[in-house]
């Protein structure tokens, strides 16, 4: 009756494992794929930008490795090479991608989809011509954009973050509107090669995603790179002139070579026209579904960036896109509730389940447990003393309701937390797990010892 069992819009991290899964349950599965495979997350968001910080990295803490007995002469970086290496590696894994779909059995399609009705797709084929394709389920996996507001001046200097990654030379002087995950990785990054960045943010912090106490410890480090962070109000009146771009900040004007425009994301929706299927959208252009990923279409899902109330995560696109297999194929999936977030900024970030605001808002009554790294052996070892772990509890029960962790490592440690809060642990059951020593994860087991006041490596509080 139909072409294919399932056919997968994007080949994004919601869309090839989405396309994969549903090939290993035995379903006969196409995927369509506009530009290159991996989607947004590796050929122009994590990957790319994670490579960049690893090289920044490296450069500075040649550059800085005094305090360690270490004294490198004459450091130096080549970014021409550093994005170089970026392209080989994105290079690497996007063929590592359509080599894993193709073991699989999937058939990809190169071309832009559109909907003709809830079960058929047009595809527009890069020679121009037209493919038709139909299928039992579809799964919607097509990714966002960057959102590119209409006040800003159309001119070359003026750049999302997929145009600053295809830079093969640093701005000197780096310009970025918008304080939140994606400003701060890549503030970071250009600062400790040497840039001097400047970060607009209209909202009162940046990342205000996260609790006061772990914006205050990533404030602090991006001040010590050299960041100036202006916060509390917009940039207006931009322009470009004499090859730089300024704008006004409250009553005084910032400059910089380029502007690095990072100030969310939208849906890639409009091009699907998805009112030809039926399907839903919101006013923000993306897409209502229920626990499996089924929009008010029952042959059609949806996942990733475009799904309402969806966090905009690579990790959590491919649960979604896993789970929205499983239901294309019978199975009892649903997505999961439970996702952590990571940052990449200096230092790292990481946090899942709620955080102390959250329970704030929503009147719930919870209690902390700190634990900071500069007490902690491996991480003065490390040099990497700066920040903390924290779980946020119920008071009564002790039950993890969330954690957030600033510091070295961090986006590595969350994932025990992660673990913890899933499976609804308490502070308890993690501090009478044995952790290792010297290890960075210790301060988990810390921290949960705080909880009750019985913490070894920590004074007792003042009464």
């Amino acid at each position: 009756m139909y072409d294919f069992d399932v056919i997968v819009i994007g080949a994004g991290p919601g869309g090839y494992p989405a396309a994969i899964r549903a090939a290993q349950l035995g379903k006969r599965v196409a995927i369509i794929e506009k530009e290159a495979f991996g989607g947004t997350c590796l050929n122009w968001g994590c990957i790319p930008t994670k490579t960049l910080i690893a090289s920044a990295e490296r450069y500075h803490h040649a550059a800085h490795s005094e305090a360690y007995g270490v004294t490198v002469k004459g450091a130096a970086f080549d970014y021409a090479r550093m994005a170089a290496r970026k392209a080989e590696i994105v290079t690497r894994l996007s063929g590592g991608i359509q080599s894993l779909l193709k073991a699989n059995g999937v058939e990809a399609v190169q071309g832009t989809a559109r909907f003709e009705g809830p079960n058929r797709i047009s595809v527009l084929l890069p020679d121009g011509g037209t493919r038709w394709l139909s299928a039992a389920s579809i799964i919607i996996a097509a990714g966002s954009d960057s959102a590119m507001p209409g006040f800003l001046p159309k001119d070359k200097r003026v750049m999302d973050s997929r145009a600053f990654l295809d830079l093969t030379a640093l701005p000197k002087r780096l310009l970025i509107l918008g304080g939140g995950v994606i400003g701060c990785e890549f503030a970071c990054m250009a600062a400790a090669l040497g840039a001097q960045v400047t970060v607009v943010e209209m909202l009162e912090d940046i990342v205000m995603v996260l609790d006061r106490d772990v914006r205050r410890v990533l404030r602090k480090r991006l001040e010590a790179l050299g960041v100036t962070l202006l916060t509390g109000a917009p940039l207006t009146d931009i322009t470009v002139t004499g090859g730089q771009v300024s704008g006004v900040y409250k009553d005084q004007t910032v400059t910089g070579d380029v502007l690095l425009v990072a100030v969310g994301r939208r849906p890639n929706t409009a091009a699907l026209d998805l009112g030809r299927a039926g399907v839903k959208v919101d006013a923000r252009g993306t897409i209502p579904v229920d626990a499996q990923g089924r929009t008010n279409v029952a042959s059609i899902f949806a996942v990733g960036d475009l799904v309402t109330g969806s966090v905009q995560l690579a990790h959590a696109a491919t649960q979604q896109g896993v789970t929205a297999a499983e239901a294309a194929a019978g199975h009892p999936a649903k997505v999961e509730a439970v996702c952590p977030a990571c940052i990449f900024t200096a230092p790292e970030i990481g946090l899942v389940g709620l955080t102390e605001a959250q329970a704030q808002q929503l009147g719930r009554p919870v209690k902390t447990a700190v634990f900071p790294f500069a007490a902690l052996g491996k991480a003065m070892a490390a040099g990497e003393t700066d920040g903390f772990v924290k779980w946020v509890c119920d008071p009564l029960t002790g039950q993890v309701l969330g954690a957030q962790a600033v510091g070295g490592h961090a986006t590595e440690l969350i994932a025990e937390a992660a673990l913890a809060v899933r499976n609804q642990l308490t502070v308890d059951e993690v501090g009478r797990t044995i952790h290792c020593h010297p290890t960075l994860s210790e301060a988990w087991l810390e921290a949960a010892h705080v909880f009750h006041g019985a913490c070894i490596h920590l004074p007792p509080p003042r009464r």
